[in-house]
């Protein structure tokens, strides 16, 4: 089969590669009808997520029709059910699952040693990201292998199509989290970095959640142009000084829920801070630059919350506790636990409250996925989101 095939940084390939087979009865193969290019996708291109060996195949955002099921899963699935595949790979089972914290999972990640190594302890595992997270290979792809099926694939339903589904497997649950972490109160405003894919899915989120505002940093026009479209105010960091506007719009207060959506590769700005944390990482001295997030920290309101869900890899520098810590402030954080959120997410979509596929700009082959990758790094053709139908 075809699949993108990580070789390094920067070297994205469509490769053939052996076609999966059913390795556990719990198993499922699907065929990809769908998927996508996400924005922490765009860390393993740049060479920020270690773990990486060439040869994986990538992508952790897929959907797609099942061909084949191991007799444990056939409970729950049948060949011919259209799916949507959360990227966090749960058994189900586990102190976690059975609480609901998928993300958390005890059994799916077989190189948990190495992610207790960096972290303490080790998540679950996580299609196309790392061996680290389990070196399963990712949804990229013209087929998948799907572990614990009979836990992870939501079964969708014909009358909704691919491109209104697809986003349930990562960036709709994961923004829709972000604004949940906020606490939501009728006259609140929430203040968002980052107008990504998932910036744009909190922006709606925060809005279906009850927000009364919702600030919005970028400096990307058609992404600052989109959630104006959702009704977001927008700050464009290029232009402004971020924490006065937001100073300036809140009467002082601060915003009452900060969201970064960004993680930790934000565009270089003017500011110090910025330029210290690109040096550090480019010298070996540092892991990630938290610039956004000490820039939320800041312009939270005291006792307001700030919820994490853009990507971090390591240790962060020179962050703000003691700002945090005398203000009284919340920290909300995680990789999404996609199968807690599926169930009443389908049905917002099923409803009309929201159809995530507003944010797709490009559509294109898996041949096609090398040269978007850099498309979409490099923000160029107004690109916001790709989708690729093998």
């Amino acid at each position: 089969m075809k699949a993108l095939v990580w070789h390094g940084k920067s070297d994205m390939r469509c490769e053939s590669v052996p076609d999966p087979k059913i390795q556990d009865s719990r198993d499922a193969i699907i065929k990809v009808t769908a998927c996508a290019i996400c924005g922490s996708d765009l860390h393993l291109f740049d060479g920020m997520i270690p773990g990486m060996k060439s040869g994986d195949v990538v992508g952790h955002e897929t959907m797609g029709e099942v061909v084949e099921v191991g007799a444990g899963a056939k409970g729950k699935l049948k060949v011919g059910d259209r799916v949507v595949v959360p990227f966090t790979i749960s058994c189900g089972e586990c102190f976690f699952c059975r609480r609901g914290q998928f993300s958390g999972c005890e059994r799916s990640n077989p190189d948990k040693k190495t992610a207790e190594t960096m972290w303490g302890h080790s998540p679950a595992g996580l299609f196309g990201y790392s061996h680290t997270l389990g070196g399963y290979p990712g949804g990229q792809a013209e087929y998948m292998r799907v572990p614990y099926a009979d836990v992870g694939p939501l079964k969708v339903p014909n009358g909704l199509s691919d491109e209104q589904v697809l986003f349930l497997s990562d960036i709709f649950p994961t923004g829709y989290m972000a604004a949940e972490f906020c606490n939501i109160q009728p006259e609140d405003t929430i203040a968002i970095w980052g107008c990504g894919p998932v910036g744009q899915m909190a922006i709606k989120s925060a809005f279906l959640l009850g927000a009364s505002r919702v600030l919005a940093v970028d400096t990307v026009p058609e992404r600052l142009a989109l959630a104006r479209a959702s009704g977001a105010e927008t700050i464009d960091f290029m232009e402004e000084d971020v924490y006065e506007r937001i100073q300036e719009l809140t009467k002082g207060r601060g915003a009452d829920a900060c969201i970064d959506a960004v993680g930790t590769e934000p565009k270089t700005s003017a500011s110090f801070d910025s330029v210290i944390d690109r040096a550090k990482v480019a010298l070996f001295m540092g892991t990630d630059r938290p610039h956004v997030l000490r820039q939320a920290i800041h312009c939270c309101r005291n006792f307001g919350t700030v919820s994490i869900v853009g990507v971090y890899g390591g240790f962060l520098d020179n962050v703000p506790m003691g700002s945090a810590i005398n203000r009284g402030l919340t920290f909300r954080m995680a990789q999404t636990p996609v199968q807690h959120y599926l169930p009443k997410l389908l049905e917002h979509i099923e409803r009309g409250d929201i159809d995530p596929s507003f944010v797709i700009t490009h559509r294109a082959t898996l041949e096609d996925g090398p040269e978007l990758y850099k498309t979409f790094r490099d923000k160029k053709e107004g690109c916001i989101k790709v989708v690729m139908k093998p």
